[in-house]
């Protein structure tokens, strides 16, 4: 190694580029800021936020009223004349419609009392109509509310 083959070490902490200083800088005339328009002015920083004179997007949508969860629970509703159909060894429970897929994760089962029912089949649901209950009951059926 000789003297001449040395190189200065990089630095870790390189300094600001000036710009604006004169055409033959390479960093003169628009010093880096493009051509024209409002972010090329001085004094033409606007927030990340600011729609070019549109109307913002926090002064439009509706600040009354309320609003509708996405993740909302949604009722299954069953009728009684369709749990022949749905029950396995005369049992209907949530684990079973989740099986097969009628019954997601925050979903919750509700049993109404339309149709007639002639088998006695024991229920495992989150909600039942009182009609619906002595349908069941009256045909020797169980109902079991879950929370």
């Amino acid at each position: 190694m000789n003297i001449q083959e040395l190189t200065q070490l990089r630095t870790k902490n390189k300094g600001r580029r000036r710009v604006g200083r004169g055409g033959g800088s390479g960093r003169g005339t628009t010093s880096g800021r493009g051509t024209k328009g409002q972010k090329a002015r001085t004094g033409g920083n606007v927030p990340a936020h600011f729609e070019g004179g549109q109307k913002p997007l926090m002064q439009i949508i509706p600040k009354k009223r309320g609003f509708r969860r996405p993740n909302r629970p949604r009722a299954l509703i069953l009728n009684v004349q369709d749990l022949p159909k749905l029950a396995d060894n005369k049992a209907l429970t949530i684990k079973i419609l989740r099986d097969k897929g009628y019954l997601n994760g925050f979903d919750y089962v509700k049993i109404l009392g339309q149709g007639e029912i002639t088998v006695p089949i024991e229920l495992e649901v989150h909600k039942i109509s009182a009609s619906a209950q002595n349908k069941i009951e009256a045909v020797g059926g169980k109902v079991k509310i879950v929370e």
